[in-house]
């Protein structure tokens, strides 16, 4: 268009050179040149308008790059998040494994022992009711043997028969007897009466608190009735 214009303008001046132009033809290239000088005014506005739309589509496109790349980093640490969220999971998950399988074990320990004691308590009421009887069968048997034949008067003057005193109860020794009879008539821990047994044997009372087999307090409690006679 401006190349146009220009074109226009060297025509006018050319028609003015010649000097023969006519008042028509003048107004016709000064016409013509307004139009051309409104087109190249319209055409550089549209290319303002243009500049401006490119413009603004340049300034749209870093926006979405923009956005885009944020996006993306989000994806990568939401992704990263999960990883580690999983890891953890998975953490979790074979700590809690670990954590039955441990319970497993210890309620199957936790069972056995549970029979174990059922059948010491067994043996013990088995124990118990034997030494009963064996008390009974001593009583009575300790209790005819004392008993006269026939009773007999005291003589005239004569002071009367002393009391026979009850034996006193032997203490036990702990060189020889067995963990439930330690327990029985002791009144030990069946873990403190094994202990005792495990070792054997004692030269004096004093080590079972010396070599840590019973606490003193339960030595204490004992002492009186124990003996570690060969």
């Amino acid at each position: 268009m401006r190349r146009e214009w220009m074109m226009s303008v060297i025509l006018v001046g050319a028609i003015l050179a010649s000097g023969c132009v006519t008042t028509k033809k003048y107004e016709d290239a000064v016409a013509e040149a307004d139009a051309v000088k409104m087109e190249l005014e319209k055409t550089r506005q549209q290319k303002n308008v243009m500049e401006q739309q490119v413009k603004t589509l340049k300034d749209l496109n870093a926006k979405i790059g923009n956005e885009a790349q944020a996006a993306r980093d989000e994806l990568q640490r939401i992704e990263h998040g999960r990883d580690k969220e999983r890891a953890a999971i998975d953490a979790r998950t074979k700590e809690l494994e670990d954590k039955v399988k441990a319970l497993s074990a210890q309620n199957k320990n936790l069972r056995a022992e549970y029979e174990d004691v059922k059948r010491h308590n067994e043996t013990l009421k088995s124990l118990v009711a034997r030494y009963q009887k064996e008390l009974k069968d001593q009583s009575r048997s300790g209790a005819a043997s004392l008993t006269p034949s026939s009773p007999l008067a005291p003589l005239p003057g004569s002071a009367p028969a002393p009391a026979v005193p009850a034996p006193a109860s032997a203490a036990m020794n702990v060189n020889k007897a067995s963990a439930g009879d330690l327990v029985l008539f002791l009144g030990l821990k069946k873990e403190e009466a094994d202990r005792i047994v495990a070792n054997r044997p004692y030269r004096v009372k004093g080590e079972l608190v010396a070599r840590n087999v019973v606490p003193k307090e339960t030595f204490d409690m004992i002492k009186d009735r124990i003996s570690v006679s060969p």
